[in-house]
């Protein structure tokens, strides 16, 4: 399983959110800036968290994106999920692509099986605000340092 650059970016979009989260609307060139994403790909991502409900957008003066719950409650498993379309470690555990003639009686299924359930439990079992206080405990090791 590799995470693309949407799934990557998505994550990190949604950090500077939560840490920028006043409740108001952030616009979309903000992000942007802070990120050092470009405007175009940035967009198709908003849409994509905004269409999962995700994220809440406005248009106009006043608009731009926000969270629609508190960092806490938004698992890294939910947003990549979202953004990519498979967090499988092996093609045969997808349920969208044709099986392996060979999984009824494969011996290594329930060894990609258990690596699937570890990835799933390790990125839903941080969230946001858990990546926002590593990125603030970071802060301060390299302060002290």
């Amino acid at each position: 399983m590799i995470v693309s650059t949407k799934g990557r970016y998505a994550v990190r979009v949604m950090i500077d959110m939560a840490e920028h989260n006043s409740g108001e609307y952030i616009p979309l060139r903000e992000i942007a800036q802070r990120q050092d994403i470009s405007r175009k790909y940035l967009e198709t991502i908003m849409t994509t968290l905004s269409k999962a409900e995700l994220v809440e957008s406005t248009m106009g003066k006043e608009g731009g994106y926000r969270l629609v719950k508190d960092p806490a409650d938004y698992k890294i498993g939910d947003i990549l999920r979202v953004t990519e379309k498979n967090l499988a470690p092996v093609a045969c555990l997808c349920d969208d692509l044709k099986k392996c003639e060979k999984t009824e009686g494969c011996y290594t299924l329930p060894f990609w099986k258990g690596l699937e359930d570890q990835i799933n439990s390790y990125i839903d079992g941080h969230t946001l605000k858990d990546l926002l206080e590593m990125k603030d405990e970071n802060k301060k090791a390299e302060t002290c340092a």
